[in-house]
């Protein structure tokens, strides 16, 4: 039997991404997502599809039996930090409790390996800039304590069961797939890019800027974006590695250069080449001046560097995708 890799939320969006790069290397692949948050038209017509929860044993059971999963990428998790913090219940039983029955299942089969798509939360307001994977990881919301906490439990099946892990830590994953045929499309929308674009399309009667009085160059929030692409190669650069043995760790993922909101706006305004209303609000609770990543770790570990490092070729990808794609998927 055909060696697959078992996607887990592979119909979101960086999930769908990631899948787009490994078919285009030949690689058998599989997904399993309930479409709470993702988009079936995400996927090529031709991925077997499971539709349904991590948290559904008997499915688990039928999908590892029905086929030989060599490893598992799991991108099953709310990302909402307004709703983790109004909402935590939602957040701790999508993001930390159904995972446990996954867990489970694939240490019964047994599964050798898993990736995990991580979040920069997991560090909270950061006390240096860039933030280094050894620096202190203090959520300030519920988001962040469930991708800190799936953490350890990955830490606690290595060192139980040999379940060997990698965690990609990310910061600001942004862009879209080069064809434009697929990109971001969350509802609601929270990211800042599709924001703006959306605004540039008219379907936003303005972007809002909360808080002009940071201590950064322009008094706007610094945030470290990285192409989707980029994480999906380093998706693939992780899984080779564990194939051939790799210990579990963790990574932070980003471009190592903080672009502010201003940035981002001039920027789409620029490739877009159309106008709309900017307004200022004040700050919102929890956000930190600048998130900035270290990816020295990742890039030696793994000869990886972004091939799509600067704010314009990520707001160029991401724009070609909202512009064909008003609405999203729908």
């Amino acid at each position: 039997m055909t060696k697959t890799l078992l996607f887990a939320g592979g119909a979101g969006y960086v999930g769908s991404h990631v899948l787009r790069y490994f078919i285009e290397r030949d690689l058998n692949c599989i997904v399993l997502d309930d479409l709470s948050k993702g988009h079936q038209e995400a996927l090529p017509p031709d991925i077997p599809f499971f539709h349904g929860k991590i948290s559904d044993r008997a499915l688990l059971e039928k999908i590892f039996n029905s086929h030989s999963i060599a490893g598992i990428l799991n991108f099953a998790g709310f990302i909402e930090v307004g709703e983790s913090v109004t909402n935590p219940g939602k957040y701790f039983q999508n993001n930390l409790a159904d995972p446990i029955t996954l867990l489970e299942v694939s240490r019964k089969h047994p599964i050798p390996w898993l990736v995990f798509s991580s979040s920069a939360a997991v560090y909270g307001n950061p006390k240096r800039i860039p933030i280094h994977e050894q620096d202190e990881k203090n959520p300030t919301n519920p988001y962040g304590f469930t991708k800190l906490g799936f953490e350890a439990m990955l830490s606690a099946y290595d060192r139980a069961y040999r379940l060997r892990s990698i965690s990609l830590r990310y910061f600001n994953a942004a862009g879209a797939h080069p064809s434009g045929d697929v990109g971001e499309a969350h509802h609601p929308e929270s990211h800042l890019i599709p924001l703006v674009c959306k605004a540039a399309l008219g379907l936003e009667k303005s972007v809002s800027i909360f808080g002009n009085d940071y201590p950064t160059p322009d008094g706007t929030c610094l945030r470290d974006y990285v192409h989707i692409m980029d994480l999906a190669e380093a998706h693939y650069l992780a899984v080779k590695a564990l194939e051939d043995g790799h210990s579990s760790d963790a990574y932070n993922l980003g471009s190592e250069k903080g672009y502010s909101v201003n940035e981002v706006i001039e920027m789409v305004k620029k490739i877009s080449g159309r106008n709309f209303t900017v307004e200022t609000k004040p700050r919102r609770p929890g956000d930190a001046a600048g998130l900035v990543a270290s990816s020295e770790k990742f890039r030696r570990d793994f000869n990886w560097s972004p091939k799509h490092p600067t704010l314009e070729s990520i707001v160029k990808s991401a724009w070609i995708w909202h512009s064909r794609h008003p609405h999203g998927f729908a």
